[in-house]
């Protein structure tokens, strides 16, 4: 099996960033982007008090619904969930008002006095049952077969990761009721080794999920949308799935890393353990993603997966190799101001992203390295191979 880095290149993602004619400097360059990942961190971060629901009168709102399962510690208090890891999974459902007139992916809080017109709020909220799950997910009008399950990454409490996948189902349209699995992160800037830990931890649960969803006969297809650390753990299910022998489970998943956090290395592994999948696996890359060239830093500087360089040949034809689809999403908006979270601008382009998907597959063009060029999805794909105009 070919690796994603050639040896020569190997480490030359990280010095592309801070090169050796800036050595004096490097250091001030990586306090600064430390610094950078605090503040975006820990700015206007929300508290539990935006799970509780609000009797809203205005119905001018778009109303969405996620279904929300998590492995993190119930607080009785306030029926919130902390950072802390259960023993057991809880399963609920909220009910959003998003405003319809929005800044791109930039999500709104609600405050003390809660705006429809301008942010996102809780209107309902049930506690279900394991047992629930499977017919919350399936039972909408608009259910067509796919179950979509987001992921989140490092640094992310509850309510952030609730809220994102909200966002998410808002601009991506009529879709069924999307699924959160919400992992027990420590959300703190300082928790990234232990976030590492919590992320093995749940790699039971998450499976649990995905065999549940994938066995159930309405359903036709499981995306497993999965952002930075997310990805790691994705990627570690797919390969315990693997070797459990469940073929018919990895048969219906799709997975997509965007801004994966994983080593390159370890990433190849995980891929000759999983071996190749019905649906290749989508990773979505930037190589101006700031908050992965400090993972890298902090990982002994070895290149991760999401800073991948689609311009390099090699790439391209590993990518096509190992049958995997390398997407470069630069092109995004970005609101943390690193350019980790470009994935959540994807979803307004969800309807043109499944036709295009279905034409690539159809065609056997499916695998390979491509850019994502908003303008072209009004023309015929999102996506443009590396090199070449697409002929989707």
């Amino acid at each position: 099996m070919n690796a994603l880095f050639p040896p020569s290149v190997k480490g030359t993602a990280f010095m592309f960033l801070f090169s050796s004619r800036c050595r004096s400097g490097a250091p001030a360059i990586f306090a600064g982007i430390v610094v950078s990942v605090a503040l975006s961190g820990c700015a206007s971060r929300p508290t539990a008090a935006v799970l509780q629901p609000v009797a809203l009168k205005s119905d001018r709102a778009k109303e969405v619904s996620v279904v929300a399962v998590t492995n993190r510690d119930r607080q009785t208090k306030d029926a919130s969930f902390g950072n802390g890891r259960a023993a057991t999974t809880s399963y609920d459902r909220f009910t959003f008002s998003i405003p319809r007139n929005r800044d791109g992916a930039t999500i709104q809080y609600p405050s003390s006095k809660p705006d429809p017109s301008r942010q996102f709020i809780v209107t309902k909220r049930e506690t279900l049952s394991d047992g629930d799950l499977v017919s919350k997910v399936t039972g909408s009008a608009n259910f067509d077969g796919t179950a979509a399950v987001f992921v989140h990454g490092y640094n992310y409490s509850y309510q952030e990761a609730l809220f994102r996948t909200a966002q998410m189902a808002a601009d991506a349209g009529q879709i069924a009721a999307p699924v959160m699995f919400s992992w027990p992160s420590a959300a703190s800037v300082t928790g990234y080794v232990a976030d590492k830990d919590a992320v093995l931890y749940s790699r039971t649960q998450l499976d649990s999920l995905l065999t549940t969803l994938s066995k159930t006969p309405k359903v036709k297809r499981v995306i497993v949308f999965a952002h930075s650390m997310g990805g790691f753990l994705a990627m570690e299910v797919a390969r315990q799935l693997k070797l459990q022998g469940h073929d018919d489970v990895l048969s219906k998943l799709q997975i997509v890393l965007a801004a994966a956090d994983i080593d390159v290395d370890v990433f190849q592994s995980q891929l000759r353990d999983i071996g190749r999948l019905p649906i290749p696996i989508t990773v979505l890359v930037s190589g101006t993603d700031r908050a992965l060239s400090v993972s890298s830093f902090v990982g002994g500087e070895r290149p991760r997966i999401g800073l991948l360089d689609i311009n390099d040949p090699f790439i391209q034809k590993t990518a096509k190799s190992e049958n995997v689809r390398v997407i470069d999403i630069s092109a995004l908006k970005s609101s943390d101001g690193l350019g980790h979270d470009r994935f959540a601008s994807l979803a307004q382009f969800a309807g043109d992203i499944t036709k295009a998907d279905a034409r690539m597959r159809n065609s056997g063009t499916n695998v390979g390295a491509f850019v994502f060029d908003a303008a072209g999805a009004a023309v015929a794909s999102p996506f443009r191979l590396v090199g070449h105009i697409a002929r989707q």
